[in-house]
């Protein structure tokens, strides 16, 4: 990185447009998975989801979620649809993202979401085109 904190040289950073739309590629997996996890739950729950239960399924599938998604960072620092848009997840440095960094970075991204999306707008404002969970994660996302 340079002085200033922009990236230098390396792999090119996707565009924000390009990142967005496998975000919307990620949510049709994240939704899938979710879904299969949703059948197990509710098969050993025998369909009873009230108070506490409703939120224990809530816990479960972020849960689930955050598995999958720390998994595939850590691991190769890709999904299924970084993998199809040539992308992949980094550490600021460009090293392989450790799973406490993957975890953070996915709790991030729901905070960035929750909040009507201005961690995913974000990047048309940031110096280098991250969204505000990669930058608070020490992470980016860069062309393979």
């Amino acid at each position: 990185m340079e002085a200033g904190g922009a990236l230098s040289s390396g792999p090119a950073v996707p565009s924000v447009g390009k990142r967005l739309l496998s975000t919307v590629y990620e949510a049709l997996l994240a939704f899938a998975v979710a879904f299969l996890a949703g059948l197990a739950f509710h098969g050993a729950a025998e369909g009873r989801l009230a108070g506490a239960g409703r939120v224990l399924f809530q816990v479960y599938l972020f849960l689930v979620l955050g598995i999958y998604f720390v998994a595939c960072w850590s691991r190769g620092g890709r999904t299924l649809p970084m993998q199809t848009w040539r992308m992949r997840l980094v550490r600021r440095d460009g090293g392989r993202v450790e799973v406490g960094r993957a975890a953070l970075r996915y709790g991030l991204a729901w905070l960035s979401l929750l909040v009507f999306g201005a961690g995913f707008v974000w990047a048309w404002v940031d110096r280098d085109r991250q969204f505000l969970h990669d930058r608070l994660a020490g992470t980016r996302i860069v062309t393979r």
